[in-house]
This record gives structure tokens, sequence and C-alpha cells, in this order.
């Protein structure tokens, strides 16, 4: 009897084919509550909390329920407002502290850069209660000013973009302030054309933090005409004291698409961005 024996292309076949079978497995078990929501999003209300994938009888009155009034226009609206907002502070302002840092010699330098360090490492939560009483002392609460003004800059943004700006040669720099160019023009003219992967990696983390923020707009929004997407989804259960799980599955799946049609859209430039800036 002749035994078995498994030939080198047989073995790297095997290989592949149980790397794909676990890679496909990890994006199955990764990507199931998003299915789950999305197929969710299309059962009637009484089956919901039913233990199927699958409606027995598939429905757009959730959908329809939701774009029907107009109260989610205005949510709808108000968190793009904020968004936006939040992307251009944070283009603008993180690029010109980065660009200090990284190109720029003023006493405390390091102590600055210490200290954008330093305010990465604090957990986000610890500084709700000395934000709130500042904003609320400028008289920025219950309005766009409260939602927007803390989070023009962030020290994350910062920190990337003048990791970024290392690599811009100095050489570069100096060629123009010989040619006269001021610190502003050599900024617009030269430095921020160059930073488009930086950049747009800012702005995708920016619209995604914004996007998804609950805390902070729940916490200073007291009109209801101020809340955004992600509290008013928070809401949504406690109208009449049922909680209407389809609405807030379709609300769900509403919500999320605008962060993946956006990560879709400049994904290049994301893994680009992130690529340059996080391997030194």
């Amino acid at each position: 009897m002749t035994p078995h024996t498994t030939t080198p292309q047989g073995g790297r076949i095997a290989r592949a084919a149980s790397i794909y079978g676990f890679l496909a497995l990890a994006a199955l078990v990764t990507l199931f509550p998003l299915i789950w929501t999305i197929i969710g999003s299309f059962k009637p209300g009484i089956e919901v909390l039913l233990p199927t994938i699958f409606p027995r009888d598939p429905t757009l009155e959730n959908y329809a329920n939701l774009l029907g009034g107009q109260d989610f226009y205005r949510y709808f609206f108000n968190s793009v407002v904020i968004a936006l907002c939040s992307i251009a502070g944070n283009v603008l302002l993180c690029s010109m502290v980065g660009y200090a840092l990284a190109k720029l010699d003023f006493p405390g330098k390091r102590l600055v850069l210490a200290a954008v360090l330093i305010t990465i490492m604090v957990p986000g939560v610890v500084m709700f209660v000395p934000l709130f009483i500042t904003v609320n002392g400028l008289g920025l609460a219950n309005n766009y000013g409260g939602m927007i003004v803390p989070f023009l800059v962030g020290a994350g943004g910062v920190f990337l973009l003048r990791q970024f700006l290392l690599d811009i040669p100095d050489e570069l720099l100096e060629a123009a302030r010989i040619d006269g160019a001021g610190e502003f023009r050599i900024f617009f003219r030269i430095v921020l054309p160059l930073c488009g992967p930086a950049l747009a990696t800012i702005g995708i983390l920016t619209f995604m933090s914004s996007w998804n923020n609950l805390l902070w707009p729940l916490v200073v929004a007291q009109s209801k005409d101020l809340y955004t997407l992600p509290v008013a989804l928070a809401f949504l259960s406690q109208g009449d004291g049922t909680i209407n799980y389809g609405g807030m599955l379709a609300g769900s799946v509403l919500t999320i698409m605008p962060i993946v049609l956006v990560f879709l859209f400049l994904q290049r430039y994301f893994i680009s961005g992130i690529a340059t800036t996080g391997i030194k």
C-alpha cells in the first residue's frame, strides 16, 4: 500500500484556504451586528425580538415613520452643521499648531508638545464637568457654539499633523524664507497643499467622532431643536413609554450611512495618512 503524501503545491493551497477561511469567519463575526441591524430594520415591530435572522414579512414602515416626520431632518441638519464646523476647525487649527511644533523654534516648544501628549492620555469623560462649567460660563450652553467650540482642535490631530510635517524638508521652507515669504504664506501656499493625506485623515476621524458623539450633545443641548441624531435615537424609545425597536434599528442604519459613505470615498487618503504618520 502506497502511503499518502502531500505535494508542496497542495500544502500552499491548504494554507491559503485555511487563512481565507479564518479571515472570512472573522469578518462575518465582526460584521454580524451591523448585518443584523440592517436586516432587523426591515422587520415589523413585533418581529424584531424574535430569534430569527430574516423577516417573515419585510416592511419599510420603520423608515417611512422616521422619514415622514420633520424632526429627523432637523436632527440630521444639526449633526451635519456640527460635524462640518468641527472638521473645518480641526483641519485648520491642528495643521497650524502641528506646523509650529514641527518647523518653528520658540521658547517652551518641548513643554507644549509634552502638554499635547499628556492631553491625549486624559480620558475625555474626566474633562466633562470643568468643560461644561466653562461653556456655561461663556453663555454657550444650549446652542451650536457649545457643541462646536470645545472640539475645534484636538490633541490627537495636532500630534498626527506634527508627525507628518516632520517629513517636509527644512530646506524647502528656508528657500521660501530667503525669497521673502512670511510664515503664513509659507504655511498656506507650501505646507498645507503637501498635507493632503494627513488632512483627509484628520477630517475622517473628526467626522466620525463628531457624528457619533452622544454624551456631550446630550449634556449641552437642553432644547429638542438642538438634538443630534445619536441623541434623538437615545430618546426614540421613550416616546409613549414603549420601546420602538424597529424605529431604533432604522434610525441606526440611517445614522451610520454617512460615515460608511465618507469612509468609502476617502479610505485611500485615510490609509495613506495613517501609513505615513503612524510608522515613525
